[in-house]
């Protein structure tokens, strides 16, 4: 007759009732506001995309999405506090190409491919090239022209080191042959007030970020990266057609989740953003504003993120970024 461990009935009983809370946690979610951390500060396109995304999720779920604005080290702070957070589902992250990219230009207290788990992209841009009305280029050629005559005189801004903005201006540097100089901010929202201001000569700007300010007169839009025009500014010529060979970086935005959070809740989130996605009412928004609507699935922004950690890396390697 064999006799009974009791410390080994006594830690699968623990084993068991984890197992049950867990589970009985994710069928309850969600009970509480979830925090919904932005990597920059408040007023650019990410703040627009969490909007959007938190309101669907508050409506579905009836808890308040609460966003915050963590800007600063070119997103590894905020980045860094979703990392850092218990993977429960109560706190997520405006995520996106941006991953990639410091994941080849910085050494981070995290990783971003391992300690961050996708949960959707929401939604992709091209570039918009834009100067301020004191810069005496009406056209890309003029633009050139200009860039070639004062060499390393001419400056656009960025909202960070490494993103879309950053390499966009650097392959529109290497395409037309010019050398201009990059001025860093924490945000988009602080570089196109710089660029509104005329601290700043040009910017390969989020659309979301300027559209209204070149309708209003305060920029001027001189050609959109990517094979085709945007809606909301359909006079604008694509780098093609304004005689430059084409010019492409499609950047994406998207959300994840600190590596653990479990799986059931992932696809919850996930499910709400391809609806999210798919409304009418949301894709004339992201359209108004230079966006594309694009979803993928937790597994497939997984797979893109590896993408774009290869191609971030030849742009990088060819314009000799480096971190100041």
């Amino acid at each position: 007759m064999k006799l009974r461990n009791p410390a080994a009935k006594t830690t699968s009983s623990i084993v068991l009732m984890l197992v049950v809370c867990s589970v009985m946690a994710q069928q309850d979610y969600p009970n509480k506001p979830i925090r919904f951390i932005v990597p920059y500060p408040a007023g650019g396109s990410t703040t627009y995309t969490a909007r959007l995304v938190g309101q669907q999720l508050t409506d579905a779920w009836g808890q308040q999405v609460v966003i915050d604005n963590r800007g600063g080290a070119n997103t590894a702070i905020g980045t860094h506090a979703a990392v850092k957070a218990r993977p429960d589902g109560y706190t997520i992250l405006l995520s996106g190409s941006i991953v990639a990219a410091n994941h080849n230009l910085h050494r981070l207290p995290y990783d971003g491919l391992n300690d961050l788990a996708s949960v959707a992209s929401v939604a992709s841009y091209e570039n918009l090239l834009v100067v301020h009305p004191s810069v005496p280029a009406m056209t890309l050629k003029e633009l050139i022209a200009l860039a070639k005559a004062k060499p390393g005189q001419i400056n656009f801004g960025t909202s960070s080191t490494g993103g879309s903005t950053h390499l966009a201006a650097e392959l529109f540097n290497s395409v037309a042959g010019i050398k201009t100089q990059q001025i860093p901010y924490k945000g988009g929202g602080p570089a196109i007030a710089d660029l509104i201001g005329g601290q700043v000569h040009f910017m390969m700007a989020v659309p979301t970020n300027v559209v209204a300010h070149v309708q209003g007169g305060r920029l001027r839009a001189i050609a959109i990266s990517g094979d085709s025009r945007i809606a909301s500014l359909p006079n604008v010529p694509t780098f093609a057609e304004a005689g430059l060979p084409s010019v492409s970086l499609r950047t994406w935005q998207g959300v994840a989740a600190p590596a653990g959070t479990p799986k059931a809740i992932i696809d919850r989130m996930a499910a709400e953003i391809q609806k999210l996605v798919a409304s009418p009412e949301a894709r004339e928004k992201l359209a108004a504003q230079g966006f594309e609507p694009f979803y993928n699935s937790p597994e497939q922004t997984t797979a893109l993120l590896k993408t774009e950690v290869a191609k971030c890396a030849k742009i990088i390697r060819d314009a000799n970024i480096k971190v100041q």
